[in-house]
């Protein structure tokens, strides 16, 4: 898979007070660009028009912004999914990586998202939205955490987000990789993220310095080991 994808474990301006996030600011610095085009997908939350809407007035005035509603919500409706191939980044919300991934295969994304990101597009996501970058997750999607092998794989590992922040997701993700149920991977404290390009991990980075992020890979013993990865902190 060749392309940029910045991956955000948690934060961004869907757990900001006031909208504002360095991780976003450090997306949209990724483009080189004044004023970048960014779409915002939202399919993981059905979408959610408050969510679109948070997004929209977060980065107004240095971006132009729009939203690809699969679900045909007003006032956006459907539109063609090939504009994400007019932008300079692609965000995509969290909420049901299952879901998601089934809508999105329905309209053909996968493949859009890959010619996208070929062309120089920057994909992104948080939560769900990060999930659905890799080949498995640490998903929600059926009520209790659960594993899914079920994913895009533009990053041949597994993920889980929300690592130290949501009760049980440590746990559960060291005992799936250990077990096999999901392959070694990357696991990412709320508001940290992943940059990767060409499928290859870049740097970790944070906008609070202390959230980690770490790989983690099957010990050979039946147990997984952590490593964690050093952030960089963004301002």
């Amino acid at each position: 898979m060749r392309g940029t994808i910045l991956t955000l474990g948690g934060g961004g301006f869907s757990m900001s007070d006031d909208g504002t996030s360095a991780l976003d600011d450090f997306l949209l610095e990724l483009t080189g660009k004044d004023r970048p085009r960014i779409c915002f997908v939202p399919t993981a939350s059905g979408d959610a028009d408050g969510y679109s809407q948070n997004f929209e007035s977060s980065f107004a005035g240095r971006a132009e912004t729009s939203v690809l509603s699969l679900f045909c919500h007003e006032p956006w409706g459907y539109t063609d999914p090939g504009m994400l191939l007019e932008q300079d980044v692609i965000y995509v919300g969290g909420g049901s990586t299952a879901n998601l991934l089934a809508v999105w295969r329905l309209h053909g994304l996968p493949d859009l998202l890959t010619e996208a990101a070929a062309q120089g597009v920057i994909l992104a996501g948080i939560s769900a939205g990060m999930n659905c970058w890799f080949e498995g997750s640490s998903t929600d999607s059926f009520g209790p955490l659960a594993p899914l092998a079920d994913g895009l794989g533009f990053i041949k590992a597994s993920a889980c987000p929300h690592y130290l922040g949501e009760p049980g997701r440590r746990e559960k993700y060291l005992g799936w990789v250990a077990d096999g149920s999901l392959g070694d991977g990357y696991a990412v404290d709320e508001y940290t993220a992943l940059l990767f390009r060409d499928g290859e991990l870049v740097e970790a980075l944070t906008e609070r310095d202390d959230r980690p992020a770490f790989r983690v890979e099957r010990d050979g013993h039946g147990g997984a080991v952590e490593t964690q990865i050093p952030v960089r902190t963004v301002t």
